[in-house]
């Protein structure tokens, strides 16, 4: 069942005329004994907001200032997927975590950098992926990562009272939201509060309240366990061939 927001030529012919460069092989960050391969809009280009809703169309991610997605010659399981906003409907314990939660307070702020952020993603980093690429944490990774100042980044607070518990990054495109990075509180007290999957809840309700039909959850890889959450969000739209589709691509069954 096919589900294309816009003309599926249009993406294509907004982007015709955009350099693309690609990375030489590296290892594949998640699948194990693979290399991956990497096409990134060209630097000098500035992602601005018609590119970058063109490009998400496309399957394309940003990371700070670079827009991208994988192209390997011999692998296709990264899939992007997006949020259906108009028919989700929260699973009994996603409405059960967003109860559980009713008692924090949202705000969406521009991407300035902020001490508080920083401490909570630093300690966020040190006690959840030591082993992973952004370890160790410093203010300088933190700001590129998270606080250029695009006109469609903002940053999504989640507090506790004062305190301050979890940040989503989201990019407001044209059609939708692009989930780009949440952190949060490790402690074990707020395990219950499951915050990274009632970040995306959160998103999914401000895409709907500002009318905007999608939010873009990058990419799922069928046999990387960190990648399984996304599934739990249905239905769920998977980009293959160009077209956006409720119908997991044969590609990612093998």
């Amino acid at each position: 069942m096919s589900s294309d927001s816009a003309n599926s030529s249009s993406p294509q012919r907004q982007a015709r005329d955009l350099r693309f460069f690609l990375t030489v092989p590296h290892p594949c960050s998640y699948l194990p004994g693979r290399e991956a391969t990497t096409l990134f809009l060209d630097p000098q280009e500035p992602p601005t907001p018609d590119v970058y809703d063109a490009l998400t169309l496309l399957g394309f991610r940003r990371s700070g200032g670079n827009l991208y997605r994988p192209h390997c010659e011999s692998c296709n399981a990264c899939i992007s997927v997006r949020i259906p906003v108009e028919d989700f409907t929260p699973s009994r314990t996603q409405r059960k975590l967003m109860n559980r939660n009713r008692d924090l307070t949202l705000r969406l702020r521009p991407t300035e950098f902020d001490e508080q952020h920083y401490a909570l993603y630093a300690r966020y980093i040190r006690m959840r992926h030591a082993d992973g690429d952004m370890f160790p944490p410093s203010r300088e990774q933190y700001r590129m990562f998270l606080t250029q100042a695009h006109p469609f980044a903002k940053l999504l607070e989640f507090r506790l009272g004062d305190q301050l518990i979890a940040v989503a990054a989201t990019d407001l495109l044209g059609h939708g939201l692009s989930a780009i990075y949440t952190f949060f509180d490790p402690d074990p007290i707020f395990e219950r509060r499951s915050l990274g999957a009632f970040a995306i809840l959160s998103q999914v309700e401000l895409a709907r309240k500002r009318n905007l039909p999608h939010v873009y959850l990058g990419y799922w890889i069928r046999a990387c366990q960190k990648m399984r959450y996304k599934h739990d969000y249905q239905p769920l739209e998977y980009l293959n061939g160009g077209r956006w589709q409720r119908v997991v691509p044969a590609a990612a069954l093998t």
